[in-house]
């Protein structure tokens, strides 16, 4: 997140312009990108900066050639009624090479005001499609962008069409029955990434039972973000991630409501250098089998 990081980076970006890739994960060095970045790599001939948030707010102004993405397209209904599920490849390919990528694309996803998970499921979504390794999240949003004195624009770039592959990674989801099989296993743990108040069972969102998945740790999405909207330093946000009983070497599973918020935790996981999966399911798909246990503190305990 500090500038020193710019050198660093910029070599990177070049090594991944060389060659078309598919498949693999961001690192620590990739994975988050700070503006200073990005306005030195904004003409760059392979960058593609996308705009996640309110359509308004981008016809207003954007980082200049940044391109808007509608998230509605990125996280459909899926199958047995669940919310925000990945795309089909077939379907991934159609929607993000109208916007310009291809396998040699460098990607930078940044959010719009209040739209950081949205802006991290957009991230995820190119992970679990195999272009991980060239995308990137802006550290920050449009606002923290123009308090640094950088330029903004109303004109919409040039449509332009990707060479675009898919190969889906089989390491970025798990599906309920890894959850099931992995409730109180060595070397997995399970984060909860929700509100405090709901992880406990004080609170609830409508149509879902209070509580959590049996033996989960919270690490709430927005406790991530420093007062300026900025990630904190890694050794905070390891420290976060060790009390919710993470410990070194274990695989995280992170879930929330739907699977938005916990794509937070994902990115951040993978920027921390964890092996991570998504449970996209989350608790909706959970809280549809009555047989599954659930702990409720707040609610009565555990059932």
């Amino acid at each position: 997140m500090k500038l020193a990081r710019v050198g660093v980076l910029g070599c990177w970006a070049a090594a991944m312009a060389a060659a078309a890739t598919c498949g693999g994960h961001g690192t620590r060095q990739s994975l988050i990108v700070s503006t200073a970045w990005l306005g030195q790599h904004l003409r760059d001939a392979n960058l593609v900066v996308l705009a996640v948030g309110e359509k308004a707010e981008y016809d207003a102004e954007h980082i200049p050639g940044a391109r808007y993405l509608d998230y509605r397209l990125v996280a459909p209904n899926g199958a047995n009624g669940l919310r925000t599920e990945l795309p089909t490849a077939a379907r991934f390919v159609e929607i993000f090479s109208q916007l310009g990528i291809g396998n040699e694309s460098r990607v930078v996803v940044y959010r719009g005001k209040d739209w950081l998970t949205q802006s991290t499921r957009v991230v995820l979504t190119l992970d679990a499609m195999g272009l991980g390794a060239n995308v990137s999240l802006l550290d920050g949003n449009l606002a923290i962008w123009k308090g640094e004195g950088r330029a903004v624009s109303a004109e919409v770039p040039a449509e332009r069409v990707g060479k675009l592959e898919a190969c889906p990674q089989s390491d970025v989801i798990a599906d309920l029955d890894f959850v099931k099989a992995n409730l109180h296993q060595s070397g997995v743990k399970i984060v909860d990434a929700r509100d405090p108040q709901v992880y406990s069972g004080a609170a609830a969102r409508a149509g879902m039972p209070g509580g959590h998945i049996p033996g989960a740790g919270n690490v709430f999405y927005s406790s991530l973000l420093d007062a300026a909207g900025r990630l904190k330093p890694a050794g905070e946000l390891e420290a976060q991630f060790r009390e919710a009983g993470v410990k070194a070497g274990d695989r995280v599973v992170a879930y929330c409501f739907i699977g938005q918020q916990a794509s937070m935790l994902y990115v951040v996981s993978r920027y921390l250098g964890y092996d991570v999966r998504l449970f996209d399911g989350s608790w909706e798909e959970w809280t549809k089998h009555a047989e599954l246990p659930v702990e409720n503190p707040a609610g009565g305990g555990a059932h």
